[in-house]
């Protein structure tokens, strides 16, 4: 069997969880299958990797209009393919039209759904009404879509409801754990701002609404003096975002120290070292299908506190993992809290109660990284997936 998987992102250039998914996955599946990856941008190096770049004479266009450009080239080549797989809605059109041009299964994994990111407007302008319908005939036509959470499943099945439940199934992201892994270094955490022998909270992630930042910076207020904060935050959405951002970290540093923002992407091994020595690790997502960033933090052992949405009750084992916080939300698209003020109240509190007790919070990490190996083996992923594609081949042949 060939599986053509197709993909913006793919190493070197990756800024977000379905990248690394699709990385980790493709690895697993090589193990025993032929799969070609299509992503875009620049050539890549590694054998059976196509990249794909925008026509030169849509270099000013929309980003929408480009992507739906490199998704033609992708379409045309994927010819040859038994299973045709996309990744998030910029691969999606490319895997739709394979999938009507050659004859051949579309399998769709659900990252994150449009119509649960309407912020994406600012980023998108019109472009996101485009990815909005790229994504519903992509979903629609599927041969099968596959969330990555339960939680995601039920937000595809309520976004479309005219999908066959029977077609959408849950197979979850994963962690490698022998990439994962603690790394005791605290020479390297403070060149990178951090003092093991303080408590601290870590966050990683892209500075867009989804992550949920201006609630965390909001939560820090409220923290003691002692505990450090740690931002692993670049690549904004937009310019207003990122405004926002920048003056609450200015607001927050006017009142306490230990405020360290990190706005390069790091190393893997730097991003270890800051893991393995955070007392807790904070994901204050409004909207997360799973987080993969919630499993890296498990694997190097730190307990996370992560809001009780999307996916993230799936991945924390409440009180044994860390702890979740609760959230009522606005079922507008948006994620927002229902109470805000709450939300930050709550946040704060549970990142108090757990730096407080720092061998409780290690207690809580060893328990993480055991449920990362039991739960989320990339090997497990690898097999559900590669005989999903069987059994939509045989349903083809049929």
């Amino acid at each position: 069997m060939r599986v053509d998987v197709v993909t913006k992102e793919y190493p070197p250039a990756i800024y977000g969880g379905a990248g690394v998914h699709v990385t980790e996955l493709v690895r697993a599946l090589r193990r025993d299958a032929e799969v070609q990856v299509r992503c875009f941008g620049a050539p890549r190096d590694e054998a059976d990797v196509t990249a794909y770049e925008v026509p030169s004479e849509l270099a000013d266009a929309n980003a929408a209009l480009q992507t739906l450009a490199v998704d033609l080239q992708i379409a045309d080549a994927v010819a040859g393919a038994d299973v045709v797989h996309s990744h998030t809605w910029y691969a999606n059109e490319a895997g739709r039209l394979a999938q009507e041009l050659h004859g051949i299964p579309h399998v769709v994994t659900a990252h994150s759904l449009e119509p649960l990111r309407p912020w994406k407007a600012e980023q998108l302008a019109g472009g996101y009404r485009i990815s909005s319908d790229v994504e519903r005939r992509a979903y629609e036509a599927a041969d099968r879509v596959i969330a990555v959470s339960d939680g995601m499943r039920a937000d595809i099945l309520r976004s479309y409801p005219s999908l066959d439940p029977e077609r959408v199934v849950t197979i979850t992201n994963g962690i490698d754990l022998d990439v994962w892994h603690r790394v005791d270094d605290p020479d390297r955490a403070r060149e990178l701002g951090l003092d093991p022998d303080l408590p601290s909270v870590v966050f990683v992630g892209r500075i867009t609404r989804q992550k949920g930042l201006p609630y965390l910076l909001r939560a820090a207020r409220q923290l003691p003096e002692d505990v450090q904060l740690v931002l692993c935050a670049g690549a904004p959405d937009t310019q207003e975002i990122l405004a926002e951002v920048r003056a609450l970290v200015e607001e927050l540093r006017e009142t306490r120290g230990g405020v360290v923002w990190i706005d390069e992407h790091l190393p893997r091994a730097d991003m270890q070292v800051l893991l393995s020595h955070a007392t807790t690790f904070v994901c204050p997502s409004v909207y997360e299908p799973l987080g993969i960033v919630n499993l890296e933090a498990m694997a190097c052992g730190a307990a996370v506190v992560g809001s009780a949405t999307g996916g993230i009750p799936e991945v924390i084992d409440d009180g044994v993992t860390g702890v979740l916080v609760p959230i009522d939300q606005v079922q507008d698209g948006t994620g927002t809290p229902t109470d805000p003020d709450r939300f930050v109240d709550d946040l704060a509190a549970a990142l108090a109660r757990v730096v407080a007790d720092p061998e409780a919070a290690r207690r809580m990490g060893e328990a993480g990284r055991e449920r990362a190996r039991t739960h989320f083996d990339w090997g497990r992923i690898a097999d559900e997936t590669r005989a999903l594609y069987e059994t939509v081949v045989a349903e083809r042949a049929r």
